[in-house]
């Protein structure tokens, strides 16, 4: 008897091979984002457009991945400290960072468990990197079994800031390093200034310096006002410089260094003649864009501040110099991770340079105001000594024009801010800013 043939497989034969991974593209933007950071020091807007283009990410993917990556970037000294007992050896940078990014969604963005770790998995097959999977499965289902006991014990606040920032932020003061900490580890508020007259938008907060400040995650250009120039994007700390140069109508006034705009609309809405100097194309080119939607008469030019000269002599100069940017760092955590105690070296040299520069555009009873969105004294205190050194003098700053602030003036009279002030409001940047006149 004949046995009948079996009816042939559709299914090909030999090893299974399971289907490709499908596009994440929140995921991957956020981990070119984290990679760069972590293992070549790339700023995370470095990282952000470029990534995003290659992976066609939407407005919406962009903004989840940038959430995602500075989450993780927020906490990665707890994240690091978390994953240390799971892992029996240490794992290649790029499995670490995708590991971080899992944990984060898991401990600090409420994320699904099953959402986490499998698009975590699913990441790494696409980056080439599958023979980790087996081992990113295993390590985030333990973590998300274990739940917030994780971190348990852990002095978060102090992990998650380098050694040599907690170290150098101890000079300003008994416990500022841990209110700093403390004020970065959440996402920032969106502030904005508003023109005069116009109307703040709807759910905003008024701050005791005038600021709106509106929730974290608020989308700006959908504001009612903001098509109309009402007003702009400005941290209520970023405000505070230009408002004490106290400019007052038709004098001539320079904002050296001026993208992307906030200080410089704060000087033109005065009625001064304000000329705003961006050596960067591409600043410029948002500084112009940030002018005509205000409706701001700003000549804007694009030049060098440490050689450039104006016509005549000024009678108000706002230097808000290139710097670490630590102070930023609630709104920018990559700065954290990037920013290297040398890189202060060539920053200071800059920063004096430009100094001398404004001392020589000023008229003789001139006014100019040195700001730098910097915790870091080298570029704060000791540049306002060395601007004294260079024969200007100094203008302090009085418990009047701060009474809003008063902890944010000094004994010497400069002004320092950082993100442990105004906690329970939310926060605010660190800068620092000095006061000077040039000698009659």
């Amino acid at each position: 008897m004949t046995t009948p043939a079996r009816p042939s497989s559709s299914k090909p034969r030999g090893k299974f091979r399971p289907a490709p991974p499908q596009p994440d593209p929140t995921r991957d933007v956020a981990f070119d984002i984290l990679c760069g950071v972590v293992e070549h020091r790339r700023m995370l807007e470095n990282s952000l457009s470029r990534s995003a283009a290659a992976h066609q990410a939407e407005a919406r993917d962009r903004a989840a991945a940038h959430r995602l990556a500075a989450a993780t970037l927020r906490h990665m000294g707890t994240l690091r400290t978390v994953l240390e007992p799971f892992l029996k050896k240490e794992p290649p940078e790029p499995v670490r960072v995708a590991l971080m990014m899992g944990c984060a969604q898991l401990l600090f963005l409420e994320t699904p468990p099953h959402a986490a770790v499998g698009t975590t998995v699913s990441l790494l097959r696409r980056r080439k990197l599958a023979p980790f999977a087996g081992l990113a499965n295993a390590v985030l289902r333990r973590v998300a079994g274990n739940g917030p006991s994780v971190l348990e014990g852990l002095d978060q606040p102090r992990l998650d800031i380098p050694s040599w920032l907690w170290t150098s932020w101890a000079g300003l003061g008994k416990g500022v390093p841990r209110a700093i900490a403390q004020g970065i580890s959440h996402e920032a508020p969106l502030d904005i200034t508003l023109r005069p007259g116009a109307q703040a938008p709807e759910g905003g907060i008024a701050l005791p310096n005038g600021s709106i400040r509106l929730p974290a995650g608020t989308r700006v250009t959908e504001l009612i006002g903001y098509e109309e120039g009402a007003f702009w994007v400005q941290d209520a700390a970023a405000t505070l410089p230009a408002r004490l140069l106290n400019v007052q109508a038709s004098e001539r006034v320079a904002d050296l260094c001026a993208a992307p705009g906030g200080k410089t609309a704060q000087l033109a809405i005065t009625g001064a003649e304000v000329t705003a100097v961006e050596n960067n194309p591409a600043r410029l080119l948002r500084l112009k864009e940030n002018m005509a939607r205000l409706g701001l008469d700003v000549r804007c030019l694009q030049a060098d501040a440490s050689t450039w000269q104006p016509d005549a002599p000024l009678d108000a100069i706002l230097l808000d110099a290139p710097c670490s940017a630590t102070g930023t760092a609630r709104r920018h955590p990559d700065v954290l991770w990037v920013k290297r105690p040398r890189d202060l070296t060539t920053l200071t040299a800059m920063q004096d340079k430009l100094l001398a520069a404004a001392r020589d555009m000023l008229r003789p009873g001139g006014r100019l105001v040195y700001a730098v969105c910097s915790l870091q004294d080298e570029e704060g205190p000791a540049r306002a000594r060395a601007a004294q050194a260079m024969g200007l003098v100094p203008m302090p700053f009085t418990a009047e024009e701060l009474s809003f602030l008063p902890e944010a003036l000094t004994p010497e009279g400069w002004l320092r801010t950082h993100p442990g002030m105004w906690l329970d409001k939310g926060g605010m940047d660190g800068f620092f800013a000095a006061r000077f006149t040039r000698a009659l």
